[in-house]
C-alpha cells in the first residue's frame, strides 16, 4: 500500500479524535480505507459506550465487525510484523503504561508507516524506524494487531432469514462443538462394546461355565460403564456451556436488529405480538443446538451399527430398516394438518400476550372505569381459544407419536419372531441374537426419535416464519452505508413533502414546503389530525417522506445515519417515558458517566432542580416505573432536562405543556428564553399562549400550511385559522372570525 492512501482527517474528524482519545478514531480510519463510512461518536453510541469509559479490546473487535469488517485480534511476534496483512490497527504501550491504537499502514522490515489519530489534529502519517516502533508495540516480544478485511454487506441486507443465520454462531464455537463430537464418538464406541460383552457371556461363559472369564468380563464391563457415565456427564457439561454462550450471542444479535427497525414497524404491530415473536428464538435455538444436534450425531453413528448388524443377519437388518418408509408415510400424512394447527396456536398465544400487555399497561384506565369484569371475560374467552388450539395440536402430535411407537413395536415383534426362528434353525446363536437386538435398539431409537421430533421440526419452521417477520424487515439506513452528518447548525428545510402512513391511506402531509433558519423559534398550531406531529417526526427521520425531501443544513436526512441526526435533536413530548431508574440516570441517559454538574445544569434550565433537591434521595431518587412517583409537571420538567442535557442544536416541543398545571407551565415558560437561546426550536401547541412569542407561527389544516406569520400578523387576519382559534381560547365568539 502506498502512503498516499492515508489522508489526514478533516476538521470534524480531528475534533472527534480530541474528544475520544480511544481506539475509535483509528478504527474509523481503517474502515474508510475499506470504503466504509464511520464516525467515532456513532460507534460509541452503537456500542452503548461513552467518551469517559475505557474501551476494551473485545469492544473494539465487536465494533469492527459491526462496521462490516471481517476482523480478529492477533498476538503477533515482532519478527513477523513485516509479514502481517496491512493495513491493520496496532496497540502501542508507552513508558507510563498508557495504551493507544494506531493505524499501521506499511512495514518493510526497516521502517514502519503509521498514523496516530488520537493526537491533536488527527495526527499525520509518520515514518519511524522499526526498532523504535517495536519498543512501544512489542516490548515483550509480541504485540497486538487488529487484522481486518472488508466483506460485502449488501448480500446480508438482502438475504432472507433462514437456518444460515445461525451458522456464524455455530462456527464460532466449532472447537467446543468438536469436543462434543469427539466425546460422542467414544460413547458410540463404548456402545459397540457392550453388546459384544453380552454375546460372549451368552455363547461362551454360560456354555463352558467359565467363572474366571465371567469375572474378567464383568470387571471390564464395569470399567466401560464408568467411563461411559463420565464421558456422558462431560459431554452434557460442554454442550450446555456451549449452547448457553450461543444463546447469549443469538439473543444479542436479535435484540440489536430489533432496535434498528424503523418506528413504523412497531406502530403496525401489537406489543404482545412482537414479544411473542422474539420468544420464538428460544424454540429455534433449543431445537438446533439441543435435540437436533445430538440426534444428528446418533443417526450418523447409526450407520456404523447398521453395518455391524448386516454382519449378523441381512434379513433381520432389512426388517429393522423397513420401518423407515413406514415412518415417512405417517409423517407426510400428518404434516399439513399439524402446520395449520401450529399456526393457529401461535396466533392465539400472540393475542393473549397482547391482551396481557395492554391490560397491565392500561391498568389505571381499567380500574378507573371498573372494567375488571369485562377484561376478565375477554381474557377467559381468549384463553379458552388458546387452550383449545393447544389441545388440538397436542392431540394430533400424541396420535402421531403413538403411531410411531406402534410401528416400532411391530418391527420389534417381527425381529423377535424371525430372530427366534434363526436361532432354532442354528443360523444364529443366542448370544448373537441378544447382541443383534441391542444393536437394533441403538439404530431404532434414533430413527423413532427423528420421526417423533418431526413435530418439533414443524414447530421450529413456524418459529422461523414468525421470527423472520423481524429479521427480514429492513433496518433504518445502517451506519456503515449512511452518509456522515457533521455537527448541525439548525437549518431545517421541507421541500414539497408528501407523506402517508399506509399506501392506501389519505396523505397526512401534502406538498409541505417550509424553511426554518438556524436559531429561529417556530410555533406550529392547528386542529387535531392536521399533521403537526407528523411533520416533526419527519424531521427526526422517524419516517421517510413519500415525496419531497427533508434537509438539515442542506443535507438530505434520508441518507444520513439516523442516530447521528437524533443525537443532535432534543424532543419533549406530551407524554414522556421515564425509565425505572434514578432522576440522574433519566436525565443523563445519553451519557450515564457524565458529571453531576452537567445534570444539574440541565435540570436548572428546565426548572426542575428545586423540586429534585427536595426529593428523599435528590438526584439519586428512583422515579418508579414510567415515573410513577413524580407528578405530571415534575415528569415533564425531567423530560425537558433530558432533552437539554445533550445541548441539541434543534429542540422540538410536541404538546409538551398541554397537560401541565398552570404553575408547572409558568415555570417552563419563564425559562423558555434560556432554553431556546442558540437553538432552532419547533413548538407544537394547542394552547396558543405557548407559541405567542415565537419568531414565526405556522398554521396547519388537513396536512397543508395555510398561514404563516407572527402572532400580531395572524391575529390581524380575522378570517384566518389562527385568529379563529385565538378567539376561541380568549373567550370571544368563535363564529366571528371563522373562515
Amino acid at each position: 500500500m502506498r502512503s498516499s492512501v492515508i489522508q489526514r482527517p478533516d476538521s470534524a474528524e480531528s475534533t472527534s479524535a480530541l474528544v475520544h482519545p480511544q481506539p475509535w478514531p483509528a478504527l474509523c480510519l481503517l474502515a474508510r480505507l475499506h470504503h466504509i463510512a464511520a464516525d467515532p461518536d456513532t460507534l460509541m453510541h452503537e456500542r452503548g459506550l461513552t467518551a469517559s469509559a475505557p474501551a476494551s479490546d473485545d469492544e473494539l473487535l465487536g465494533a469492527a465487525k459491526q462496521l462490516g469488517l471481517k476482523a480478529k485480534i492477533s498476538r503477533t511476534p515482532a519478527e513477523r510484523l513485516s509479514l502481517a496483512p496491512l493495513p491493520a490497527l496496532a496497540k502501542l504501550v508507552n513508558a507510563e503504561g498508557g495504551e493507544r491504537w494506531v493505524l499501521l499502514a506499511q512495514c518493510d522490515g526497516q521502517r514502519v508507516l503509521f498514523q496516530d489519530p488520537s493526537v491533536e489534529g488527527g495526527g499525520r502519517p509518520t515514518i519511524e524506524p522499526l526498532d523504535t516502533f517495536l519498543q512501544q508495540w512489542a516490548p515483550g516480544g509480541t504485540g497486538l494487531l487488529l487484522l481486518a478485511t472488508s466483506r460485502a454487506s449488501l448480500a446480508g441486507d438482502l438475504a432472507k432469514f433462514d437456518f444460515t443465520w445461525f451458522i456464524p454462531s455455530l462456527v464460532k464455537y466449532r472447537k467446543l462443538l468438536g469436543e462434543v463430537l469427539t466425546v460422542s464418538l467414544f460413547l458410540q464406541l463404548f456402545a459397540l462394546i457392550s453388546p459384544l460383552f453380552f454375546q460372549v457371556v451368552m455363547d461362551k461363559v454360560l456354555v463352558h461355565k467359565g467363572l474366571t472369564t465371567l469375572d474378567v468380563l464383568v470387571m471390564g464391563l464395569v470399567v466401560v460403564v464408568l467411563f461411559e457415565s463420565l464421558l456422558t456427564g462431560l459431554r452434557s457439561y460442554v454442550f450446555s456451556h456451549t449452547t448457553s454462550r450461543i444463546d447469549v450471542e443469538l439473543g444479542s444479535r436479535l435484540f440489536r436488529h430489533l432496535l434498528r427497525l424503523p418506528l413504523a414497524y412497531f406502530q403496525a404491530r401489537r406489543v404482545g405480538d412482537s414479544v411473542a415473536r422474539v420468544r420464538e428464538l428460544e424454540n429455534i435455538r433449543s431445537f438446533l443446538t439441543g435435540q437436533a444436534l445430538t440426534l444428528v450425531l446418533d443417526v450418523v453413528f447409526s450407520v456404523m451399527f447398521i453395518a455391524v448388524m448386516f454382519l449378523y443377519s441381512v434379513p433381520l437388518t432389512l426388517i429393522v430398516l423397513i420401518s423407515l418408509p413406514l415412518y415417512s408415510a405417517l409423517i407426510l400424512s400428518i404434516v399439513p394438518v399439524l402446520r395449520g394447527r401450529l399456526n393457529e396456536k401461535f396466533a392465539r398465544g400472540a393475542e393473549n400476550q397482547s391482551l396481557l400487555v395492554e391490560t397491565i399497561t392500561g391498568i389505571q384506565t381499567v380500574k378507573a372505569n371498573a372494567l375488571e369484569p369485562a377484561m376478565a371475560r375477554r381474557w377467559d374467552n381468549q384463553l379458552a381459544g388458546y387452550v383449545s388450539a393447544s389441545f388440538k395440536t397436542q392431540n394430533l402430535a400424541t396420535w402421531a407419536h403413538e403411531g410411531i411407537n406402534l410401528i416400532g413395536k411391530l418391527v420389534n415383534a417381527a425381529t423377535l419372531w424371525y430372530g427366534a426362528k434363526l436361532v432354532m434353525d442354528h443360523e444364529l446363536s443366542v448370544g448373537q441374537f441378544v447382541a443383534f437386538n441391542m444393536f437394533a435398539g441403538r439404530v431404532s431409537q434414533p430413527i423413532m426419535r427423528m420421526a417423533q421430533m418431526w413435530t418439533d421440526f414443524q414447530q421450529t419452521g413456524i418459529s422461523m416464519q414468525r421470527l423472520g417477520d423481524i429479521l427480514d424487515t429492513r433496518t433504518e439506513v445502517p451506519p456503515s452505508t449512511a452518509a456522515q452528518l457533521p455537527p448541525i447548525k439548525g437549518r431545517i428545510t421541507l421541500d414539497q413533502v408528501t407523506f402517508r402512513y399506509r399506501p392506501e391511506a389519505a396523505p397526512v402531509l401534502q406538498n409541505v414546503g417550509l424553511d426554518v433558519r438556524p436559531g429561529e423559534v417556530i410555533g406550529i398550531i392547528g386542529r387535531s389530525g392536521s399533521g403537526k406531529s407528523t411533520l416533526t417526526k419527519l424531521v427526526q427521520r422517524l419516517y421517510v417522506p413519500e415525496q419531497g425531501r427533508v434537509l438539515i443544513d442542506g443535507i438530505d436526512i434520508s441518507l444520513v445515519d439516523a442516530a447521528q441526526l437524533r443525537r443532535q435533536i432534543g424532543v419533549v413530548l406530551q407524554d414522556n417515558f421515564l425509565f425505572n431508574r434514578s432522576v440522574r440516570e433519566n436525565i443523563a441517559i445519553a451519557d450515564p458517566a457524565a458529571p453531576i454538574e452537567a445534570v444539574i445544569q440541565a435540570a436548572r434550565m428546565a426548572g426542575a432542580h428545586d423540586f429534585i433537591s427536595e426529593l428523599p434521595e435528590g438526584y439519586d431518587t428512583v422515579v418508579g416505573e414510567q415515573g410513577a412517583s413524580l407528578s405530571g409537571g415534575q415528569r415533564q420538567r425531567v423530560a425537558i432536562a433530558r432533552a437539554l442535557f445533550t445541548n441539541p442544536r434543534v429542540l422540538i416541543f410536541d404538546e409538551a405543556t398541554s397537560a401541565l398545571d398552570y404553575e408547572s407551565e409558568a415555570i417552563i415558560q419563564r425559562n423558555m428564553a434560556s432554553i431556546c437561546k442558540g437553538r432552532t426550536v419547533i413548538i407544537i401547541a394547542h394552547r396558543l399562549s405557548a407559541v405567542r412569542h415565537a419568531n414565526r407561527i405556522i398554521a396547519m389544516e388537513r396536512g397543508r400550511i395555510v398561514e404563516a406569520g407572527t402572532h400580531d400578523e395572524l391575529v390581524g387576519r380575522p378570517k384566518g385559522l389562527y385568529a379563529y382559534l385565538w378567539g376561541m381560547q380568549q373567550g370571544s365568539n368563535p363564529t366571528d372570525g371563522q373562515a
